[in-house]
């Protein structure tokens, strides 16, 4: 009799959904409704077109940069790469260096560029008409400053890093951390860790 009552109660709870399991706890911004993007066309690092297409069947990870940047960048991307080789063993991935300098980060700038880091990564940039509402779309911004014609100017930018799902969707934002005389970088672990929490509940 013990026996059917419970049996009972589990198939009521399982109808129910006394079982249901919780969202992750994780310092991303993680969205429980995924994002949907607007169509967006851009440039990889062969010159080839790229667009929200080549964001669907696997997780991605989207960082904003430029070649000429100082520091930000390039250890951001060394991150990435140590983030790449461990997370893809266990989930397929892309990762996306997107410039937001497109008159200076030509395609072979960006091949060159993004292949020292990983050749697996894609390097895209496009015009600033496609650039701005696809940055605003990840929840990321940036701006050029003022510069005389031929001098150098600098990019500000986001140093968080966008997580896309396999179908194309804005699914959470990991932010940097702040420390007084260094620049704004992510940290490593954390990320690997909140990345597999929400790549294996979602």
């Amino acid at each position: 009799m013990m026996i059917r009552v419970l049996f009972i109660l589990l198939i009521g709870c399982t109808v129910c959904g006394c079982f249901e399991v919780k969202p992750p706890q994780t310092k991303a911004l993680v969205y429980s409704e995924a994002r949907k993007l607007k169509p967006f066309v851009l440039e990889d690092q062969n010159g080839k077109k790229i667009t929200n297409e080549a964001l669907k069947g696997q997780w991605n990870l989207l960082f904003l940069g430029y070649t000429h940047c100082p520091d930000i960048c390039p250890l951001t991307l060394a991150k990435l790469s140590q983030i790449y080789k461990s997370v893809a063993t266990e989930h397929t991935l892309k990762v996306w260096f997107i410039s937001v300098d497109p008159a200076r980060d030509l395609v072979d700038k960006r091949k060159q560029y993004i292949e020292y880091f990983n050749s697996d990564f894609i390097g895209a940039t496009g015009s600033h008409i496609q650039l701005f509402p696809f940055v605003r779309d990840l929840g990321l911004i940036y701006a050029i400053t003022d510069g005389e014609m031929g001098q150098e100017y600098a990019v500000d930018h986001s140093a968080s890093i966008a997580l896309v799902d396999s179908e194309g969707k804005l699914r959470a934002i990991f932010k940097p951390e702040f420390v007084k005389g260094q620049p704004p970088l992510i940290n490593t672990e954390q990320l690997i860790t909140d990345f597999k929490l929400v790549a294996e509940y979602y």
